[in-house]
């Protein structure tokens, strides 16, 4: 056989592996998880520009009256967590870039683990809670899932998924990043390290 019909073949054969990969759910987690590595997805820490919202919540309000809910029906007030750093990733168990995002999530968590100044909330939008608990522990992650128990700030979410909002000790947004992003590099735990320390 000529070089040109092996090339042709091997080509052929890598080309339909990338289709297959990018069609199965599993396999373009992995190739996206492998684009955040190389720093394809970093994410923007910085505030977003001013939004007018749709939730009658002052920024100075703390965002009263916002709550999330965990598996056992424990709620979290917003309000209640001044004083914390607190990141808030908006997520749907049928999101692709979501779900590909997670492991760099686990990653930032576990730089923190321990530090009573940080409050990780990973918030399943859609209230699908046994599909978010199989994927957890299929993922062998133990970040805390929460759910909507009112309306999410627009400023926090405007629609897109994922969105991660990162709320400074006084409970005003230090950064928002809509899709998908690596949580695990270094520059968004030393981000919230300087958070910490303000």
């Amino acid at each position: 056989m000529d070089k040109k019909k092996i090339w042709k073949i091997v080509s052929n054969v890598i080309f339909a592996g990338l289709i297959v990969l990018l069609i199965l759910p599993s396999g373009r987690a992995w190739v996206q998880q492998g684009l955040m590595k190389i720093g394809l997805f970093k994410p923007k820490l910085e505030v977003p520009p001013t939004q007018t919202s749709e939730v009658e919540v002052a920024p100075s309000s703390n965002y009263a009256g916002i709550a999330f809910s965990d598996d056992k029906g424990e709620v979290v007030n917003i309000p209640d967590l001044k004083g914390k750093v607190v990141f808030l990733n908006f997520w749907a168990t049928w999101c692709p870039p979501c779900k590909a995002e997670m492991p760099s999530i686990q990653v930032l968590k576990d730089k923190f683990k321990g530090n009573d100044q940080v409050a990780f909330l990973i918030v399943e939008i859609e209230g699908e809670k046994e599909k978010a608990r199989d994927f957890m522990r299929q993922g062998d992650m133990d970040l805390p899932v929460y759910y909507p128990e009112s309306q999410i700030p627009s400023e926090w979410l405007g629609g897109a998924i994922p969105t991660t909002v990162i709320l400074d000790k006084t409970g005003k947004i230090a950064a928002q990043h809509e899709g998908m992003a690596d949580y695990s590099r270094a520059e968004v735990s030393d981000f919230i390290t300087e958070l910490i320390h303000q």
